[in-house]
């Protein structure tokens, strides 16, 4: 038997792998914020199936989610590019108004449908042991393990078929396009997986703070290789190792689980951004006083 320890790490690593592999893409490139902006945007998403079937049913909430995650890509592209607005301009435009609808849907339906916004917005990872899945009478164990897992599964399996398109989409747009590929596809095949892993993370850790699982992790390994397998190991294992940090943060110092999940992440990127043997603050600042003190060569004249 799993104890409730054991379920909470589980949930934690499934979740912080699942964001660092759709992570490490939006910051290779330069989309982090594309990240914060669907994890908000999603909320209308979640609430309409909430409306739609009268339950905590998992599968609409994951079509409501991804459903809008598009939208909000979609939405964002038209406007930079249709519109005198620059991306980023655009980009907080779609995902506020989104934000702001699914904020009124609650406030309007929340008497009757089951809606936690606190549990949406912040999550909560250590009531997961007791969100057990029933199967034929059949204690499958908590549902946020399975959900997390499947999710994992869909991520790993776009990654391993796409790697070579996802690799040159990363580094240069163009190039792909200029290859013959399929770029739009690729492009709303990973926002599609940045969506339904916001979705499977919200129970555990909230839409806010999953903005850090996404992005964090992956910026700090990003600060260590420039290879993108290393690149996506190393996300994958600061995710691992913030999860299980933040969980016995979160007991020593008696705080939330997902905000100490947070933390961590902060702190191994602090520590990578400090020491890290070639692109680190103090690497560089060595290399800089080196060059200074080489002698200058002299030439006769």
């Amino acid at each position: 038997m799993i104890s409730s320890t054991g379920w909470i790490l589980i949930t934690g690593i499934l979740a912080a792998s699942s964001c660092a592999l759709v992570g490490t893409f939006l910051v290779l490139r330069k989309m982090s914020l594309m990240g914060d902006a669907i994890s908000h945007a999603v909320l209308p998403g979640i609430v309409i199936a909430f409306l739609l079937t009268a339950g905590r049913n998992t599968f609409p909430m994951l079509i409501g989610a991804g459903i809008f995650g598009l939208l909000t890509v979609y939405l964002t592209e038209l406007l930079s590019q249709k519109g005198r607005i620059f991306h980023d301009a655009s980009m907080g435009i779609v995902f506020t108004t989104l934000f702001a609808i699914g904020v009124i849907i609650i406030s309007l339906f929340a008497g009757n449908v089951d809606v936690d916004q606190e549990c949406v917005l912040y999550g909560e990872i250590a009531y997961v042991p007791w969100d057990l899945w029933i199967w034929q009478g059949t204690n499958m164990g908590p549902r946020p393990v399975w959900i997390l897992g499947f999710v994992l599964l869909l991520n790993i399996t776009f990654i391993t078929l796409a790697y070579k398109e996802l690799k040159t989409y990363s580094f240069s747009p163009q190039l792909a396009a200029t290859l013959g590929m399929p770029v739009g596809l690729i492009h709303y095949g990973l926002m599609g997986s940045v969506s339904l892993t916001t979705i499977a993370s919200f129970e555990s850790v909230g839409a806010i703070l999953v903005v850090a699982m996404l992005i964090v992790p992956p910026a700090t390994a990003y600060l260590l290789t420039d290879r993108l397998h290393r690149l996506l190991l190393l996300a994958v294992l600061f995710g691992i190792t913030s999860a299980v940090g933040g969980y016995y943060l979160a007991l020593w110092i008696n705080s939330s689980i997902a905000g100490a999940i947070a933390v961590v992440t902060g702190l191994q990127f602090a520590l990578v951004f400090l020491f890290a043997p070639r692109y680190g603050l103090l690497a560089k600042r060595y290399i800089i006083n080196r060059s200074k003190e080489a002698p200058r060569p002299v030439t006769t004249g």
